[in-house]
This record gives C-alpha cells, structure tokens and sequence, in this order.
C-alpha cells in the first residue's frame, strides 16, 4: 500500500499511531532498583537480534567505583558513586543525560568508607570501596540511601538537597558490616527502609518531608532491598532482615506475616514476589527456600513449599526474576567468572537448566526476555524459556567489576560497573509505512 495515497485522515491517524509508539517508548521508565513492576521486569522490548559489532553505544563516562545500578527517568540516568568533594572521598549522587552522557549534577552525600572491598580490578571477591545503594526518582525528587544510613531527597533539576533524615542520629540506628546496600522503595506518598532503629527499624516516611508515618520492630537490616508485592489484594512491603521475611501493610505498617529464616554473614538478594508464592535466597550456605503466603480472615500464615540448603543452588546478592512460574538468576557462591545462570521451577525449586561462565553479575526481564550482566561487563540476551539455554545475542557493554543488574527502557540498557557506565540502543526496528 502507497501511504501517500491515503485519506488524508487515514493519513493522519497513522501518523498519530505512529507517534503514539515512538512517545511510549521514549517515556518508559526504570526509576529505582527493582524497576517501573518492583520485580526487576519491564514490558520493554529489546531487540531479538543485535548488529555482529554489538548494538550501537550513545555513551560511555566514568562511574568509579561500587555497585549501584542506574534509575532511569525524566530523560535523565541517576547513579552513586564515589568522589572527591569538599576534600574528602565521598558518596556522590550523580544525575546524567539519559541520552548523552552529559553530567548534569553531582551531590556529595557524605564520606565514602567501608569494611573491606580493595581493588575493583582484582579477579577475586575484591570489589572495591563504593556505594551499593541505587536512588530513587519520584517525579521532580530523587532519593538516595546512604552507606551510613542516611536518606536523601534531592531536587532532581539540580541535585539540590530537598531535606535528609539521619537514622543513626534521630532514632539510634546501627550500621551493618559493609554499610549499606538497600535502596529506598517509594510507592504512592510513602517511601520505605529499613534502618534497624529499636522499635523503629522497619519506616514508612512521607516522601515530601520525611517524616515518619509508621514505623516499628527492632529487626536487623541486611543488603537486600524490600520488595512491594500484592499478596490476596492486599498491597505489602516484604522486608527480608537477620530473622527472615516480614511483611507490612504499606499504609499502616502493621505487620501481617513472618517467615524465619537463617542469615550467615550478608542477605543481599531481594524477595521475590509471584501469585502467593514468596522466594528468598542467600549465600554463605544458606540457600534458597519459598513460601506460600496464605490469609483466613484477618489471619495471614506462610508454609513452607522447598527449601535447599548450600550455595550451589543460592542467589548470593544478585535477585532473581519469575516468569510463567520459572525462576531465572544468576546461582553459586563467589564464583566470580564462573557462576551459572539457571532457570528453576518456581514451585518445586527443581533445576531446569543451567549455564555456567556468568559470574555474579545481574538480570532483568524485558518485553518477555532475559538481560544478563555478568561480572565482566558482557550484556547476554537470553530467551526466558525452560526448554533449555538459548542465547540469542551477546556484547561487551563495559569494563570494570559488575556485581549488579543492567537496566532496560526507551528501548536502551544502561549497564555500569566499578570503573564505567554505558547506553546502549537496542529498541525493535519500528516500520514507518506498511508497503
């Protein structure tokens, strides 16, 4: 068919249309850790197939040192990383051009000093001092989780601080060993931690002052990051702490359910959410178990379904995703190199497959497909599928140390390590006509 010789309304509402597909990617978002679903998936579409170059990099800049993963949101990338200011090495969040690269701000949080980490460029467990915490990006806001407990809401146009709330200092909270990992999860007004204050460790706080709406309990923090999950109609944030999972209305913060189970060292992988099974893991031989959260009235209870204990089958701190009832994630204990990526049935914790050489990197769902990060910067797209292992393209995205996950939207990854960030274009070849 010859566009041009339709109605001119015809004509026009096929551009519309058109319109309508390029805006709805270029407005996609991934504005904090778990991306726009809180479970690591994005109805994004990235290409099936890549150029044999790999596909085409907008930009690359410095981002030294840590883990934090990038929020991706009003045409700007947000990240932490650290920095010289004021003198001193410090956490700095920083704000670029989602499209360019171009720095656009940059605000010291506080000092940058860990336990243990060394040189990112080790081939061992060193990874390297940094931030681990990624912010979150609330429309003009962003909110960052300091290594030293400290929650920060910036103006997102200029990095200005907007107000900051000192846990340790106004409500006695402890710091964990390696500081932390969580990231802030906002959903409606209220943004969430944990930040191990007694009686007040697990917050829910009022995004525009900070100011704390409902807290409670004396749980411990760990690295990982709670998870929003709809769980019988009901909305919950699922913290998982030092004594297992617990989960919270999110308006009121009663506590509706908890699930023991054993910490060892570090839990930095976050909970998993699907149906009204809950999926947890850690390292350091603790392994993977999951829960059926079930409800009678006002009473809430969790049964165990499985439970394999050991590092063979553990997520030491990159989460997993579930699609159509199969788990797919990165698995093994300091393998660095060498880490497989498997598939696992959610409901029986039964191995479907396994591919070995990833290390511990990271991985979302896109538009129904795997995107790896494994730990050496390499981007592998993968089909989500149990029938077995199928590469469908792979690329070398970065340089540096990647204990973290990529991120999709607007049809680009951005993918970051402890020496570099990168975007990449990998957005479906979209038809302007119909021939």
């Amino acid at each position: 068919m010859n566009y041009a010789l339709l109605h001119p309304v015809a004509r026009l509402l096929g551009g519309v249309a058109l319109t309508l597909v390029v805006s709805a990617s270029l407005a996609a978002e991934w504005p904090q850790f778990a991306g726009p679903n809180h479970d690591g998936s994005t109805p994004d579409k990235v290409a099936g197939a890549w150029p044999e170059g790999g596909p085409k990099r907008l930009w690359k800049v410095p981002t030294p040192t840590g883990f934090s993963v990038f929020s991706v949101a009003g045409g700007c990338a947000y990240t932490l990383v650290s920095r010289e200011a004021d003198g001193a090495l410090q956490e700095v969040c920083l704000a670029l051009d989602a499209a360019s690269g171009k720095e656009l701000w940059a605000t010291p949080l506080g000092i940058a000093k860990y336990d243990g980490g060394g040189d990112s460029g080790a081939p061992d467990n060193k990874g390297g001092d940094g931030p681990r915490s990624t912010p979150t990006v609330d429309g003009d806001r962003v909110y960052a989780f300091d290594g030293r407990l400290k929650l920060h809401c910036l103006n997102a146009t200029d990095g200005q601080p907007v107000w900051t709330k000192d846990f340790v200092q106004e409500l006695g909270a402890k710091g964990i060993q390696w500081q932390n990992a969580a990231s802030p999860v906002i959903e409606g007004d209220l943004i969430f931690v944990c930040c191990g204050a007694p009686g007040k460790s697990l917050l829910g706080l009022k995004k525009t002052d900070g100011s704390i709406v409902w807290s409670g309990e004396s749980d411990v923090p760990t690295h990982a990051t709670p998870t929003l999950a709809t769980l019988h109609g009901g909305r919950q944030i699922v913290f998982f702490t030092r004594t297992g999972l617990v989960a919270c209305e999110t308006q009121t913060g009663k506590v509706l359910w908890r699930q023991a189970y054993r910490f060892s060292v570090s839990t930095a992988a976050s909970p998993v959410v699907s149906g009204d099974i809950v999926y947890c893991s850690a390292g350091y031989g603790v392994g993977t178990g999951a829960y059926r959260i079930a409800k009678d009235g006002d009473q809430w209870t969790s049964t165990e379904i499985w439970r394999i204990t050991g590092d063979d089958l553990a997520n030491h701190w990159s989460t997993p995703v579930v699609k159509d009832g199969f788990v797919y994630g990165i698995y093994g204990f300091k393998q660095y190199g060498k880490a497989a990526l498997k598939c696992v049935e959610l409901a029986t914790g039964k191995e479907k497959w396994s591919e070995a050489g990833f290390g511990p990197g990271g991985v979302v769902l896109a538009g129904g497909q795997l995107v790896v990060l494994n730990d050496r910067g390499e981007l592998v797209l993968v089909a989500a599928q149990p029938e077995g292992y199928k590469e469908l393209a792979r690329t070398q995205a970065v340089s540096g140390k990647c204990w973290n996950r990529p991120v999709v939207c607007g049809g680009r990854i951005y993918a970051r390590s402890t020496a570099e960030g990168a975007c990449l274009e990998v957005a479906p070849a979209v038809a302007a006509r119909r021939e």
